[in-house]
């Protein structure tokens, strides 16, 4: 199991210690090793991605133990209302600004009223250094990787290629880079109160320098127990 994500859960679970969800909801679920690491801790967990091919990945490590859907944000074939919405390793920066708008008011939505959402996004910080380092090669894995990475305004593509065992092959990533201002703006549009951003799921406040920011708000109203989440339309 990827070790950031023991890391990261113990951040969330100490973020919600006060309000400890239930039912979660992990947008961008992808393989499922976060919504893994929630399951092995007692959470009810529910999973979306737009990818078939992930989903079919995290089936074979999840079994039958989580709903796996299959939905293209904003669009969202839920009703809830769930306790906490999680989304990591930056999968909300696939969507551009009206996208994140629209599924900040879709996710709201599916949240009890007080119901938390944590998720984190790449930075002006990340922006800069791609743009500083167009290439990166290393090793993950017994993989040899490259990135390439070119940048249009905040829009950031970058081709992944692997090498090894015998196989190669690439991958491609398109990418925005929402300023902390639009997001903090965005969460609030949607109906979302206590905006708290972070670095990279721990205490410290945000930097120049965080290459990665977790947020934390929670959607308006009072706080509500005792809910069963839905599926709507799978």
């Amino acid at each position: 199991m990827d070790p950031c994500h023991a890391t990261w859960a113990d951040w969330m679970e100490r973020v919600w210690a006060a309000d400890r969800p239930v039912h979660v909801l992990d947008v961008c679920c992808g393989s499922g090793l976060m919504a893994r690491e929630l399951l092995e801790r007692g959470y009810s967990i529910t999973g979306i991605d737009a990818s078939r091919a992930m989903l079919t990945k995290a089936h074979q490590i999840l079994g039958d133990a989580v709903p796996l859907v299959l939905a293209e944000l904003p669009d969202l074939p839920l009703r809830g209302p769930y306790d906490a919405v999680v989304s990591t390793l930056d999968g909300l920066n696939y969507l551009d600004p009206p996208g994140l708008q629209a599924t900040f008011a879709t996710l709201a939505k599916t949240l009890r009223p007080g119901g938390i959402f944590i998720f984190d996004l790449h930075t002006d910080a990340t922006l800069g250094f791609l743009a500083a380092h167009p290439t990166i090669q290393g090793v993950h894995e017994d993989h040899d990787f490259v990135l390439r990475t070119s940048i249009d305004a905040r829009w950031c593509a970058t081709s992944i290629t692997f090498h090894g065992s015998g196989e190669s092959f690439t991958e491609l990533h398109t990418q925005y880079v929402h300023a902390a201002a639009d997001t903090r703006s965005a969460l609030q549009a949607a109906g979302f109160s206590d905006v708290k951003v972070f670095d990279e799921y721990t205490d410290s406040s945000l930097s120049a320098e965080s290459l990665r920011a977790t947020w934390v708000a929670r959607r308006d109203g009072v706080p509500r127990v005792g809910f069963e989440p839905t599926l709507d339309g799978v």
